[in-house]
């Protein structure tokens, strides 16, 4: 990777300039845009010159003016407990990034223990103190360093090399190691590594990866000699092996060529002979399972009952309690588990929505975690706990985000409907429908992923388009999504690319038998994956459509997969095919919306950040270029100091601003 050095030695200097405490950077307002010409494009530039916009009209003030309250919606999500278990830390917003914070009390002030221009990853506290280790990059560009912050001082210091891609920390149970996945080897492969927390500089690989696959580690035992760690091969397909951390010797758990199925690691049990995990080895969906070490293929289901995923399970210290989660068609269920009977029970009490990242106390005698819901952004809960392992008591909610002034209640939750595609088949999407009269515009708002999953979460830009736009939303949950089992996943791999855009053909059908929405009048949105499936929906279907957004989204295939970072190259060959492949590089660029420009005859808005590490900018240039060869209406915005979306509130906003007006324009 001759091509790195370079851009690694910047992002050093980036990263150690995140130490620095962040200035205060003011609001955008249609007075801050100056003009520039290049050639026959009209560009701008905001933010500084950090953003820049081409063939964009002028932002009206009073759009700057309207969208205010709606971009001021902030959120407490859950990091942490403190070592005592009397506070909580959480990653919340004040002025442009996510930063840590830490909250004594039920609704208690946020005292805020980071100030850097970069939001915070990841950030888990020391098992034995109150140290937090935390995880953030640079631009956006994803090579994520680690950092060891002091509460007492908040004081920071970088353990990583400020080069390689650093993540998936987890420390051992004595506080004074951590092992994480590291590329330092050769900018390309997921090694594991660890290191002791006062000697940095004597990191250590303790396993190199064979292939270009990701391997991530996920808990050591109580004696500090083995590390459960996970190889994931691809979303249908991840291993779990136990490393013995003395011989370096892998011993697979679960998983395997000849046992291909998804494998979540969690942890050990009480005696540590057995180990908890997710699978879907025995079922269409993911299971919660525990298997002895010695016999590993003897497999106990203790959710055998639940017909939908287990997406996680977390467990008390003492491990004495569990409580796992599951996606019941795209809502989430809480579950407390009793690891002694393996007998669980639902809790109740809850509100309905997504639950975030959990944990329990020290003590064990509570669960913090993060809720959401259609009507209310994230925040912290804390749910007391009985006597039993499965009763669950009060629940307390400990930070209370600002909605800008908004009146949630008269947010719209969406409905959940099925609509038949090509084949039969029935595809789940989420409706959004206005109070008011119709018939409505519609918004299709397409995820990414590919193997994402749209769920009934709070959405502030929904609401701000039902609003603003008199529009309807509706997010549908094409094949290949997540959440409907391993078969279902599976139904856009390879070759049946296009089938799940077939599924929004057979949606804009749905809609034309619809009275309350408008046929005539639909675009359609998406980000990342969900870009590629706005640009082929624009290929396929632009005599049914009115205008796309395409946020930092796939124009074409092969380019792609040739400047996506090496990290990620064969990851993704496994979902979209191998290039190199002759009848697949052939199949790739006939399914390409770049190849088949002539066919998109609508308004364009193209989102990009130039740091993007997975779709690399050079996609959506190609884009534009293309659609303007041809004289085809496109606007573009490119953020200079973004990478995967936009993270910074400042270029947010505009980017906000931009789609409400292309959206009122076009709709």
């Amino acid at each position: 990777m001759t091509d790195q050095k370079p851009r690694r030695r910047r992002c050093i200097l980036l990263v150690m300039s995140l130490l620095a405490i962040c200035q205060a950077i003011p609001l955008i307002s249609a007075a801050d845009i100056s003009t520039e010409y290049n050639s026959s494009v009209t560009e701008r530039s905001v933010n500084d010159g950090n953003l820049i916009l081409q063939d964009v009209p002028e932002i009206p003030h009073s759009i700057v003016t309207e969208l205010t309250r709606f971009q001021n919606v902030r959120y407490g999500r859950f990091l942490d407990w403190t070592v005592d278990g009397e506070s909580i830390y959480i990653r919340t917003r004040f002025s442009d990034t996510p930063q840590i914070h830490k909250v004594e009390s039920p609704n208690g002030a946020r005292k805020q223990m980071t100030f850097f221009r970069e939001p915070i990853g990841s950030a888990n506290r020391q098992p034995t103190g109150d140290k937090i280790i935390y995880t953030m990059d640079a631009g956006g560009s994803e090579y994520a360093q680690i950092f060891l912050l002091d509460p007492k001082t908040a004081d920071s210091t970088m353990l990583s090399d400020g080069e390689s891609l650093n993540s998936s920390v987890v420390w051992d149970t004595t506080g004074q190691h951590i092992a994480f996945r590291s590329t330092r080897r050769n900018g390309k492969s997921n090694d594991l590594w660890m290191m002791n927390i006062d000697s940095p500089g004597q990191a250590r690989m303790i396993f190199e990866s064979p292939d270009g696959t990701a391997w991530s580690p996920i808990r050591f035992d109580a004696n500090g000699k083995y590390l459960l760690v996970r190889n994931y091969v691809s979303v249908v397909d991840s291993r779990l092996h136990l490393l013995d951390l003395s011989s370096g010797k892998l011993a697979l758990l679960a998983g395997g060529e000849n046992n291909k199925s998804i494998n979540y690691g969690v942890g050990f049990d009480q005696q540590e002979k057995a180990f908890y995990f997710l699978t879907d080895q025995q079922s269409e969906f993911i299971q919660l399972a525990k298997a002895p070490l010695d016999d590993p293929t003897n497999i106990t289901i203790i959710s055998a009952d639940i017909p939908w995923n287990v997406t996680r399970l977390v467990m008390s210290d003492d491990r004495r309690r569990g409580a796992f989660v599951v996606n019941n068609n795209g809502i989430d269920e809480l579950f407390l588990l009793d690891t002694n009977s393996q007998k669980y029970k639902a809790v109740t009490n809850l509100p309905i929505g997504l639950i975030g990242k959990a944990s329990f106390s020290p003590d064990g005698r509570r669960l913090a975690m993060t809720l959401n819901t259609s009507k209310t952004p994230s925040d912290t809960y804390v749910l007391s706990l009985g006597k039993r392992a499965t009763d669950a008591g009060k629940l307390s909610q400990w930070t209370s985000s600002e909605v800008g002034g908004l009146n949630t209640d008269d947010f719209i939750k969406p409905e959940l409907i099925a609509y038949p595609s090509f084949d039969g088949r029935q595809i789940p999407a989420f409706v959004y429908t206005p109070k008011t009269e119709g018939p409505h515009p519609i918004i299709i708002s397409i995820h990414g992923g590919p193997e994402g999953q749209a769920r009934p979460s709070f959405s502030s830009t929904y609401q701000l388009w039902m609003k603003k736009l008199n529009a309807a939303v509706i997010v549908p949950n094409v094949r290949g999504s997540n959440g409907y089992g391993k078969s279902y996943l599976q139904l856009d791999n390879g070759f049946k690319r296009e089938d799940s855009v077939k599924d929004i053909g057979a949606l804009l059908d749905w809609i034309d038998a619809q009275p309350n929405l408008d046929s005539e009048r639909v675009i359609v949105y998406g980000g990342s994956y969900g870009g590629y499936m706005v640009l082929a929906s624009a290929v396929h279907y632009s005599d049914r459509l009115k205008a796309a957004v395409d946020v930092v989204g796939i124009s074409n295939f092969v380019t792609f997969l040739k400047n996506t970072k090496d990290y990620r190259r064969d990851l993704r060959r496994v979902e979209y095919g191998d290039e190199r492949d002759p009848a697949m590089y052939a199949h790739l660029q006939t399914i390409s919306p770049l190849n088949n420009i002539e066919k998109i005859t609508i308004p364009l808005l193209v989102v990009q950040g130039e740091n993007d590490p997975r779709v690399p900018v050079t996609e959506s240039k190609q884009l534009v270029q293309a659609l303007r060869d041809k004289e085809q209406t496109v606007w573009y915005l490119n953020a200079l100091n973004e990478g995967h979306g936009f993270r910074k509130k400042e270029n947010r906003d505009v980017y906000q601003q931009v789609t409400i007006m292309f959206l009122q324009q076009f709709l």
